[in-house]
């Protein structure tokens, strides 16, 4: 009777094995149960196996086209595209999400991301303007840091208490410094070609909109070379001492040669000493 017992067991075991072996030979993202399906992408995501959980993720999203597991699918993807250097595809994802889900519980990191997916779209633009002039690629490169200053300022303004709040207005500075510093940059270039009606109107933009920025104390300096180079005096002397008063350490004050471009900048009204 044990003999029996036993037999049995091994039996059973044996079909048990079977059936999981059949089971896990067979079943395929086309097949899995929702639950499981989740599981196998949200794991490929955790192992950095981007390109198969994008897949899974897709399939699922097709295969079960609502409910909790669906929409929490439709953001990983999201965040797998982006990490797969796929920013397209993941604003796409994420956008859509935003329009779809508007109150959803994690809209604020939706936002969240959908920031850094064009924050991480930016790099190099200041050297591609150098290197091209101001081309469509360029206007475009400073367009992503546009949009992502204002993914990052909605999510600050409607979910002010958020987790990703604090890292983005962190991101929103540096977006800001590195907005003034481009026309900055695009100020000196049209400085050093001579165009300095075009230097002039860069500064004073900076001196407008990027009033907090470092970049303005070099603003006033450019606007002042700029106004000199056009023989506007009074200006100059009136955007010197401005400059003067608010950086009194800047090196244009004491530099004649700032920022090192000799024959352009030989005309310099020295420091008075006065406000």
């Amino acid at each position: 009777m044990r003999a029996t017992k036993i037999t049995i067991l091994l039996v059973l075991a044996l079909s048990m094995s079977a059936c999981s072996m059949f089971r896990s030979k067979k079943e395929t993202i086309d097949t899995m149960p929702v639950d499981r399906l989740y599981a196998n992408a949200h794991n490929s995501l955790e192992h950095s196996d981007y390109a198969a959980a994008e897949k899974a993720y897709e399939r699922l999203i097709a295969r079960f086209p609502s409910g909790d597991i669906n929409e929490q699918s439709q953001i990983e993807l999201a965040y797998a595209q982006y990490k797969d250097n796929k920013p397209d595809d993941a604003y796409s994802t994420i956008n859509r999400f935003i329009k779809t889900f508007p109150t959803h519980k994690h809209a604020d990191y939706a936002y969240y991301l959908r920031g850094l997916i064009n924050f991480d779209r930016t790099g190099g633009l200041i050297e591609r303007y150098l290197q091209r002039g101001d081309g469509a690629q360029t206007r475009r490169d400073q367009g992503f840091n546009l949009t992502a200053f204002d993914d990052f300022s909605q999510l600050t303004r409607r979910y002010p208490n958020s987790a990703y709040a604090t890292d983005a207005r962190q991101r929103m500075i540096y977006l800001r410094n590195q907005l003034a510093r481009f026309e900055i940059n695009v100020a000196e270039y049209y400085l050093r070609t001579k165009s300095y009606i075009a230097s002039a109107n860069r500064s004073q933009y900076v001196i407008e909109h990027y009033q907090q920025s470092p970049a303005t104390a070099d603003a006033l300096a450019i606007l002042t070379r700029s106004y000199i180079a056009l023989d506007r005096q009074p200006l100059a002397e009136q955007t010197r001492q401005v400059l003067a008063l608010n950086y009194p350490a800047h090196p244009y004050l004491t530099d004649a040669n700032w920022p090192h471009h000799p024959s352009i900048w030989r005309k310099a009204i020295p420091f008075s000493g006065h406000h």
